[in-house]
């Protein structure tokens, strides 16, 4: 008689476990989750790849704005996301899904190929360097380039991007790539690439082409690299390769700066889209249908606080990519209601708009800027000699 209840309470028993793992399963819980006086676990995040997304090319006007749920969604899943690099594949194929339509017929071919890939947004990384955040760094300067300039970065690393510490403050310099455009070209430059990485140990590639469009994939997947590795970088300095930087007047600015959000550089105000075709910067007004765009930096090179990258990442998701960059992050910066600073000491067009004129070439300016734009490595390297020589100017600018 004791040996059947035994039997029936085993068989009760089994079926009791039977029926709760089935319910985990069916409602994909973990068995923590479910059996009651047990402590529960956080689930973990799948980790972020290559995105594919449904849908991204709605109506023309409001082709940046996405659902508000997958933004949510998004942003959870980049808090919670692993501390190392988590894209290790490119799984990326074109969004047909507008292709059909007038308004994307009549658009030029560089900007449909946009169109049907702007929803690949991550991609995996040749070369990483997360040491470069190790420390505290006060100031860290990163530098938008192409793998064919070398020349470019060899004279900002004797000049502006040189790392130091000026009084405890660190500054760590990094250079931003994707790859050669041209194929026949790419397996030597990658090799040329690699050695030079391989002495100055300064460079982060990802692998997707180095274009104009292909800026804005720089700017989100430095976002993203940013908030995994860089927990201790009180600010970031971002520019192009062609433009002279002063670090000990960005050190001066910054030193006053109790600003929260700080985002600050040569701001445009009401800028309106370029329509002219042949202009390098032109938008049609199938992509971007307002009169103006929000206010932006110049991308010559701006300076921001970490905290405000953090959520300029976070915002950048609910946003669709843009072919320009810096209007990209203006977009993010107005979803944030942040407000650039105009500084006057960041010249993203030159000291003065003429080309031509001797100020242009005037150390004595140079001296009190933070950013002049453009320069080539020879001027550079000889703008650099004579701001840093024993310069005798009639008047001094001062910082504002």
């Amino acid at each position: 008689m004791f040996q059947w209840k035994k039997t029936v309470y085993k068989s009760v028993l089994l079926s009791f476990v039977l029926i709760v793992t089935v319910t985990v399963l069916q409602r994909g819980m973990t068995p923590n989750q479910f059996l009651p006086g047990q402590p529960q676990k956080e689930l973990s995040p799948e980790p972020v790849k290559a995105q594919k997304r449904e849908n991204v090319l709605p109506v023309a006007s409001n082709f940046w704005k996405k659902d508000h749920d997958a933004v949510t969604q998004t942003a959870d899943v980049t808090e919670k996301q692993a501390r190392s690099w988590d894209v290790t594949a490119t799984n990326c194929t074109a969004n047909l899904n507008s292709s059909k339509d007038d308004w994307f017929k009549g658009l030029e071919p560089n900007f449909q190929q946009f169109l049907l890939y702007r929803h690949c947004r991550y991609f995996p990384m040749l070369i990483n360097h997360p040491e470069k955040c190790s420390g505290d760094i006060y100031l860290l300067v990163v530098v938008k380039s192409i793998i064919t300039q070398h020349d470019r970065r060899e004279a900002i690393r004797k000049t502006w991007g040189r790392e130091k510490e000026v009084d405890g403050k660190k500054i760590r310099t990094l250079f931003l790539l994707g790859v050669a455009s041209k194929e026949e070209e790419r397996a030597n430059y990658q090799k040329l690439l690699e050695y030079e990485d391989h002495i100055y140990g300064d460079i982060l590639q990802w692998d997707f082409l180095d274009s104009f469009f292909n800026l804005t994939l720089k700017e989100v997947n430095f976002l993203k690299w940013l908030g995994i590795y860089c927990d201790n970088v009180r600010y970031v300095f971002k520019g192009d390769d062609d433009v002279f930087v002063s670090p000990d007047n960005i050190l001066e600015y910054l030193e006053d700066q109790k600003r929260r959000d700080l985002f600050a550089g040569d701001v445009l105000y009401k800028a309106r889209p370029i329509r002219k075709k042949e202009n390098k910067y032109y938008i049609p007004s199938a992509l971007y249908s307002k009169t103006h765009y929000p206010p932006y930096a110049g991308g010559g090179g701006f300076v921001m606080d970490s905290p405000l990258a953090q959520k300029l990442h976070k915002v950048s998701e609910s946003l669709e990519l843009y072919p320009i960059d810096d209007v990209f992050l203006g977009m993010c910066l107005e979803v944030l209601k942040v407000t650039p600073v105009a500084h006057a000491g960041f010249k993203t067009f030159g000291i003065v708009k003429n080309k031509n004129s001797k100020m242009n070439k005037e150390p004595c300016f140079f001296q009190s800027m933070l950013v002049v734009h453009k320069l080539l490595p020879p001027e550079l390297l000889r703008m650099w000699d004579l701001v840093h020589s024993n310069l005798t100017c009639s008047r001094k600018l001062y910082i504002l």
